[in-house]
């Protein structure tokens, strides 16, 4: 065999050593992204994305305040009268019923007055004595005068005596007192007649102003009288009438909190009757003295627009609202309740950063069924997870998807 062909049959070391150098260096970079996969699949944080739906932070208008003060209180009549007589007497007639309405000076009620106004009738007659009086001495005295004018002209002529002009001088001045105190009696039966005319008067019942009648406390026959005769049967009062107009709730606050209220904050109210209808007022004015025994400070709220439904004594509950300040003090940030959940007894909502979720712990403020007020925690326009397709944990990768 020739040397050219024993010298193909030899085995090249270094190409073998070259192939088994690429073998090994493969294997070692396939090792390498094995554990680097394995790294980052186990890795916190690493895990594959999560889709969710998100929501935008918004800020609170004014007019969504947070409540700062709740209490409990009464609708009340700020004018409201038992309508009774100024004298004591027999009932005649009772024109009212409970739920009429009536008008200032309607006629409520009447009063036996037969004895007063046979005393008027009386005063009216002494009057017209006087004035009869009055015109009979006028008479004497136009008589007396003539009488005096002749006498002097006769004594200027000598022919009447000096004692003659003296006696009917007298007689006409006495005539002209007598005429003067005719008219004064004249003046007095007219003032006796005008007091008579006036207890007269006292026997019709007036309304004393515009309401409705809630009561209805007498019947006729029965006496009245403006005081009260304890152990008899003697009414104080025809009936009860409510200026329905002057409806307010007033409200006994704790003196504790009353420096959260002031004159003219906004306040939500709602009756114990219609408990889903809240009523828009406000404060009135907080009146200035404490309940010593109570501890409590008496507060007035009037109603903004006043409603039929509304009436007297009904029970009523208030949330005052914050004032306007307090309002430009701390802005309030409102976020879906969905987003909100408790961990550790904390309250914490998830915002999405750069494609990563973000635990975030949050103060709360005001609860709602659908949207909740934080006081902090998080911006107005940042965006928090309200769903997501997998539990989610701090640094997590997150999809927003498209709500459905």
């Amino acid at each position: 065999m020739s040397t050219a062909k024993l010298d193909q049959l030899k085995i090249d070391r270094e190409e073998e050593k070259k192939r088994s150098r690429v073998g090994l260096y493969s294997g070692i970079t396939l090792f390498v992204l094995v554990l680097a996969a394995g790294a980052y699949w186990y890795a916190p944080g690493a895990s594959s994305t999560i889709y969710v739906q998100l929501a935008s932070a918004r800020e609170v208008s004014a007019e969504s305040t947070a409540t700062v003060l709740n209490a409990s209180g009464y609708v009340t009549a700020r004018r409201q009268a038992t309508v009774s007589s100024e004298m004591t007497g027999k009932v005649t007639e009772v024109l009212i019923e409970e739920g009429m309405k009536v008008e200032k000076g309607q006629v409520l009620a009447r009063l036996d007055g037969a004895n007063l106004a046979a005393s008027y009738q009386l005063a009216a007659a002494q009057r017209d004595a006087a004035e009869t009086s009055l015109q009979e001495t006028t008479a004497l005295l136009k008589e007396a005068q003539a009488s005096l004018e002749r006498v002097s002209n006769l004594v200027d002529r000598g022919l009447a005596s000096a004692a003659e002009l003296d006696s009917a001088r007298a007689k006409a001045e006495a005539l002209a007192a007598q005429a003067a105190r005719r008219r004064a009696d004249i003046e007095v039966a007219e003032k006796n007649l005008l007091v008579w005319s006036e207890r007269l008067e006292d026997t019709v019942i007036r309304a004393p102003f515009a309401g409705v009648v809630v009561a209805k406390n007498a019947q006729p026959g029965e006496m009245i009288s403006p005081i009260s005769a304890g152990g008899g049967f003697t009414r104080t009062g025809i009936g009860t009438v409510v200026d329905m107009e002057s409806l307010e709730i007033e409200i006994d606050v704790n003196e504790a909190y009353i420096n959260r209220v002031t004159a003219g904050q906004r306040v939500l109210a709602t009756l114990d009757a219609y408990p889903d209808w809240q009523i828009p007022c406000y404060v009135i004015a907080i009146i200035p003295t404490a309940d010593r025994q109570r501890a409590t400070v008496e507060v007035r709220v009037g109603f903004d627009n006043l409603d039929p439904r509304v009436l007297p004594d009904m029970g009523v509950k208030v949330a005052f609202q914050e004032s306007r300040d307090q309002v430009q003090a701390a802005r309030r940030i409102g976020i879906p309740a969905a987003a909100v959940s408790r961990d550790n007894g904390r309250d914490i909502v998830f915002v999405v950063q750069d494609g990563r979720a973000e635990r975030r712990a949050v103060s709360i403020v005001e609860y709602g069924e659908l949207e909740v007020i934080l006081a902090s925690g998080i911006t107005v326009g940042e965006r928090v997870v309200i769903d997501q397709s997998e539990p989610l944990s701090d640094g997590a990768a997150v999809r927003e998807q498209a709500q459905r």
